[in-house]
């Protein structure tokens, strides 16, 4: 491949849109041909195109924490499957100690091959996409990528793979193997044929087996077709613009990125912070600048072990959500890539609860622990009070219906600005299902969805007010949550007041209230109704 030493600034431009243009297509594909309420209606799912390396080029603005992550699985894809890997094929992993951040999170990843030559930018009559050819000018040979010149992945949140508990979100996983099915590399599409007998076999025989593996088998498809339209449009960019350039500004849009991420690290100032959870784990963080490399040292020394609760967070998952604060940090419209990561050397010890040895549980993890990191970066560079802190995991299913949502709270107040009602924050960028759709699909009624006034923190600048979200069920069901915040209040900054905790609660039809924990799973009967308070966002600054 022939280099180019510096990009033209206006083709910058031009190819980091064109990059994240084609995640976003992938998205509206897999978004229209999913079909599960959890990805069609709620979006919870990420497309990203990768190097050849498996490092992250651009995405679409979906799932932090999906994006944060995805580079790590494409990257064990290469790093097992190596010579092996086949134009058509497509591979199927979820494997929490193997790039992945919980089982629910499958991704699919297509390696793209193509047939180069120069001269002719026209593709061959008839082309197949994943083996696009680009012309060649006389007396040049045509010839077919001995290996992926690059990866499409896209990550999808399944309503159910199994597990002790419907939704596969169990509040009290002790084991990996109670969360669910692992795919750990899984072929699940050999040079064009869908193994749907495998993949079914797999999802079926298992100790926790998935609960609705049609559905499961649908999603799938709909995230091959999203991989496939981004092969196609990664092919149509090499016709049109030539293999070499395609990968040249595949590398400087990397490159781009990482300037801005250093010229970010160079305003900030060391720091350190103590996280408690209400679990009573603790996330301690030390972040030190390098004015000389322009580079930060995040080192997590000092954060609980492992836990025997499933809040373990992937390695994968933590430097995900590293990732995701040093993005926030660079006020220019970039796509999160690699480069984004390269100034920062990330320590985290093996064997705490942000980097769990196998078979730790770690379904809890990805969904509240990653956001306790956030609030720790943010707290340790004295940036923004916390925010609020959990995704309120919320699922509920028998054999027949399974469902899942995360729910929106306060967001942190900053250094000039007010926190904000009633949003997803941080490492979740999801939707909650239109009432219309969730009475339809699911025999339960949205009694009420409403503002939680004054729960965020008061100060010189005022923290988000969190929701209260309540659901009558219709039909005997188990419902699940996990969530934070329930004990230690999410934390204010120079003087700004404490957001006010979350709480979890069931009102029976006979009029009894029971009181539920951070994590609970509880057996619902016909009228009763699960209740949702969630966090109000910290104070920044003396009032």
């Amino acid at each position: 491949m022939k280099t180019i030493s510096k990009p033209d600034p206006v083709r910058l431009e031009i190819f980091k849109n064109l990059y994240q243009f084609i995640a976003e297509q992938m998205g509206i594909v897999l978004q229209n041909t999913a079909a599960s309420v959890n990805i069609k209606e709620r979006l919870d799912f990420s497309c990203a195109i990768f190097d050849s390396s498996g490092l992250l080029v651009a995405n679409a603005p979906h799932i932090p924490v999906h994006l944060g992550s995805m580079s790590e699985s494409v990257r064990s894809l290469i790093n097992d499957q190596g010579d092996t890997i086949k134009p058509g094929n497509v591979y199927l992993s979820n494997n929490p100690y193997n790039g992945g951040t919980h089982l629910p999170d499958v991704t699919a990843i297509t390696p793209v091959f193509l047939k180069v030559g120069k001269g002719d930018e026209k593709p061959m009559e008839n082309f197949t996409p994943s083996l696009l050819r680009t012309g060649k000018e006389e007396g040049d040979e045509v010839t077919e990528s001995k290996i992926p010149l690059f990866y499409v992945a896209s990550r999808g949140h399944q309503a159910d793979i199994g597990g002790i508990t419907p939704g596969s979100m169990p509040p009290h996983s002790t084991t990996v193997e109670e969360e669910g099915v692992m795919f750990d590399n899984f072929l699940l599409v050999e040079q064009g044929n869908f193994r749907e007998n495998a993949v079914r076999e797999l999802l079926v025989n298992n100790s926790y087996p998935a609960r609705n593996p049609e559905q499961n088998i649908a999603d799938f498809k709909a995230q091959i077709a999203a991989n496939e339209r981004g092969v196609k449009e990664l092919s149509k960019m090499v016709v049109q613009y030539g293999l070499e350039t395609v990968q040249n500004y595949m590398i400087f849009v990397q490159n781009n990125a990482e300037e801005l991420v250093r010229k970010a690290i160079d305003v900030l100032k060391d720091g350190s912070f103590v996280y408690e959870m209400d679990n009573g784990a603790k996330i301690q963080v030390k972040v030190t600048i390098s004015r000389e490399n322009r580079s930060a040292k995040i080192d997590f020394t000092g954060t609980s072990g492992q836990l025997n609760s499933n809040f373990n967070a992937p390695k994968a998952v933590t430097q995900a959500a590293v990732l995701y604060v040093f993005r926030t940090l660079v006020d220019d419209s970039i796509p999160l890539n690699a480069g984004c990561l390269k100034p920062l050397e990330i320590i985290i010890p093996e064997g705490c609860m942000l980097n769990p040895t196998y078979p730790a549980a770690v379904v809890a993890g990805n969904v509240e622990t990653s956001q306790a990191i956030v609030d720790t970066l943010y707290g340790a560079l004295d940036l923004m009070a916390a925010s609020q802190g959990t995704m309120n995991n919320f699922t509920f299913g028998n054999n027949r219906y399974q469902y899942y949502e995360t729910i929106c709270g306060g967001s942190g107040a900053g250094i000039n600005f007010d926190g904000t009602d009633a949003v997803h924050t941080h490492m979740t960028n999801s939707l909650l299902t239109d009432p219309e759709v969730l009475e339809t699909r699911y025999p339960v009624l949205l009694e009420s969805f409403s503002l939680r006034p004054h729960s965020g923190g008061k100060g010189k600048y005022t923290g988000g007010d969190g929701v209260i979200r309540r659901i009558r069920f219709l039909e005997p069901m188990t419902a699940s949550i996990i969530s934070g915040h329930r004990l230690v209040s999410p934390f204010g900054l120079n003087g700004g007041e404490p957001g006010k905790v979350g709480h979890n609660w069931v009102e029976r039809h006979n009029g009894t209230q029971e009181n539920l924990d951070s994590t609970a799973t509880v057996k619902m009967k016909y009228g009763d109704i699960f209740a949702i308070e969630t966090p109000g966002g910290g104070g920044f600054g003396e009032e």
